[in-house]
């Protein structure tokens, strides 16, 4: 069960992030160049979002139930 919810709680993050990464997008038609638009994001909380997202993903894939 836990597992599961690891699982969407991380799909759930991953989305929050990309979200808002597209969002911020815009930001590079506002004149911003490329290396200000990636510490602009790496600043951000949406880009820990990703982060953890992708790791309780990961975990609950890869980890093994005790039976």
């Amino acid at each position: 069960m836990s597992k599961l919810l690891f699982y969407f709680i991380g799909i759930y993050l991953v989305s929050i992030g990309i979200v808002y990464l597209i969002i911020n997008l815009n930001l590079l038609t506002m004149g911003y160049s490329f290396i200000e638009y990636v510490k602009f994001i790496i600043s951000n909380i949406y880009f820990y979002y990703i982060l953890v997202g992708i790791l309780l993903i990961y975990m609950s894939v890869l980890r093994k139930d005790k039976k």
